[in-house]
């Protein structure tokens, strides 16, 4: 494995991160009804899965995903500043209500418990090994930071920052989505750095395949 995969010092940029599982409904700022929201999930069962795990990894698990990144996401479909065909439509027409609703039912729920691919490599290493070094580490050769900085460890997030839980979540999604953070197809429209975009474009496909992989089997 070459020299730039091994240990890094983490934390190259502080975050901060929120140690243990999330908490439920308005003790993470949102006001929704977590059993309204199951009601109104009906809706979002046939790509997200019951009780928020998807079977598709091309869609993500939303259950036990931080309430106030769920509401942020959601009106980001809303108003098209996130783009996707599947998601624009179904949020057109949610309220204010309807997102902390949404939020606080799939937040409440167990969230998926993932399983990296062992037998994955790149250049004779185990591709999830590269992808913890990263996630733990970063680079510091080209500049990446370490992921668990802002995302924790155990890949929790950050609820109060609104950065997301990665722990367990497909790695198809969430190599997918570091992509379009690349590409600026996805962006963060109330951070000035744009933090994700900058990040990325540090990362080479490999390092992107690697730590989605490692992401993955987070538990």
């Amino acid at each position: 494995m070459k020299k730039l995969y091994c240990l890094l010092i983490a934390g190259l940029i502080t975050c901060g991160y929120a140690s243990g599982e999330p908490k439920v409904g308005s003790q993470l700022g949102v006001s929704g009804d977590a059993e309204a929201g199951k009601r109104k999930a009906a809706a979002c069962v046939a790509c997200h899965g019951k009780d928020g795990i998807s079977e598709n990894p091309a869609w993500p698990h939303l259950a036990g995903q931080g309430g106030k990144y769920l509401v942020d996401q959601l009106r980001l479909f809303k108003q098209r500043v996130r783009v996707n065909t599947l998601m624009n439509p179904q949020a057109a027409n949610l309220s204010e209500q309807d997102m902390q609703d949404l939020a606080a039912y799939y937040n409440g729920l167990p969230p998926a418990l993932g399983v990296a691919d062992a037998d994955k490599e790149f250049q004779g290493a185990r591709l999830y090994l590269i992808g913890e070094n990263i996630y733990r580490g970063g680079n510091s050769v080209t500049g990446v930071p370490a992921c668990m900085s802002c995302h924790a460890p155990n890949g929790v997030g950050n609820e109060a920052a609104k950065f997301p839980r990665l722990a367990g979540q497909h790695a198809l999604y969430s190599a997918a989505q570091l992509r379009a953070y690349r590409s600026g197809a996805r962006y963060q429209i109330d951070d000035n750095l744009d933090m994700m975009k900058k990040v990325v474009s540090y990362m080479t496909e490999q390092e992107i395949e690697a730590v989605s992989e490692y992401i993955a089997g987070l538990r």
